[in-house]
């Protein structure tokens, strides 16, 4: 098969990608073999490439948003058929057994693995994923749209409920890539009222038309307070001005694998009168069918640029110069 891998980890424009052949996977017991039809490209993808997420092995082949069909059973795997549109997420195994796992809580599991990153993930024409990960993609959206809604989809959607953002309150979101574009669009759905703070005068234009109160730029100072607040930018220069735009008991919850350094916070101004911080960390199984449930219900509109499959590096390069808005999506042919 043909596929893009991390040949060195390193500034994007230095050209860390490299495409060339690789040996077909083959499925295991309980998994399936996957003819990648669609990839969403994600910042996480970006990190790995540059090595702010250090691959788990050598030549990984990046890619966590993929929508593909079944072209291969392993032994016993009976989920899904042959031809069936499936899609594969970040979440690619948990131990199911530990203490976390145990409670429910399979994010946080001790031994966990993720296409992309300790597997090869979709950057390529063909992978092998657990059946037990996979989803089932709902008919209303084609490969292009669905694609990011299985990692921006559902990381927005996690943060979201992680946020605890009342009934009919005041969102606040730093940063308005793929993964924010979609929660605006979750909360408003839900009643709330949306704030966006980011530098992108394009993206500020897209938070407005999908319904937002306010945008403007990522230090800017919202015209209320706000109830909860998401970063979704991994700059964590932002983590005190987003806390100082809380309310009193209000959460940020910050939903980026990868943040740069956070200012000394100032408790009086930054953290008392209950204001709380709180990560996000991968995401559930049911996190991942909930998502999806509730996209279709909307309906979510996803705001995509396409990308030929062979300018993966091309994709990340413009993700890094931000420019395009929403998510960019690598596309195969038919």
């Amino acid at each position: 098969m043909r596929a893009w891998w991390v040949e060195k980890p390193g500034p994007i424009v230095s050209g860390p990608l490299r495409l060339g052949e690789r040996p077909d996977p083959s499925p295991g017991p309980g998994e399936v073999l996957l003819s990648v039809r669609a990839c969403g490209v994600c910042r996480t993808d970006l990190h790995l490439a540059e090595g702010d997420l250090r691959p788990r092995a050598a030549r990984r082949i990046p890619g966590h948003e993929v929508v593909a069909e079944v072209v291969g059973l392993g032994a016993g795997s009976s989920r899904f058929r042959l031809g069936e549109r499936v899609g594969a997420a970040w979440l690619a195994r948990t131990c199911g057994s530990c203490r976390f796992c145990a409670r429910g809580s399979e994010n946080l599991c001790l031994a966990p693995s993720f296409n992309g990153w300790d597997a090869d993930g979709g950057y390529a024409e063909l992978m092998t994923v657990h059946e037990d990960y996979a989803y089932r993609i709902p008919e209303a959206f084609t490969d292009e749209h669905a694609a990011p809604m299985l990692c921006a989809g559902i990381i927005g959607y996690r943060a979201l409920r992680s946020s605890g953002l009342p009934p009919g309150g005041k969102l606040g979101i730093y940063g308005f890539g793929g993964s924010a574009h979609l929660t605006a669009q979750m909360a408003i759905y839900e009643g709330a009222s949306v704030y966006v703070m980011t530098r992108s005068a394009a993206a500020q234009r897209l938070a407005l038309e999908l319904g937002a109160k306010f945008a403007g730029p990522a230090e800017a100072v919202p015209p209320e307070l706000l109830d909860a607040a998401i970063l979704f930018a991994p700059a964590g220069r932002l983590v005190p001005i987003a806390l100082r735009a809380l309310d009193r008991g209000g959460t940020l919850a910050v939903a980026g694998i990868h943040l740069s350094d956070i200012p000394v916070l100032d408790y009086q101004k930054d953290l008392f009168q209950e204001r709380r911080l709180r990560s996000v960390t991968a995401n559930t199984r049911a996190d991942g069918r909930e998502l999806l449930a509730l996209a279709e219900q909307i309906p979510l509109r996803p705001t995509t640029t396409p990308y030929p499959w062979t300018k993966a590096d091309q994709a990340l390069l413009d993700l890094s110069l931000d420019r395009f808005t929403g998510a960019a999506v690598l596309l195969r042919p038919a």
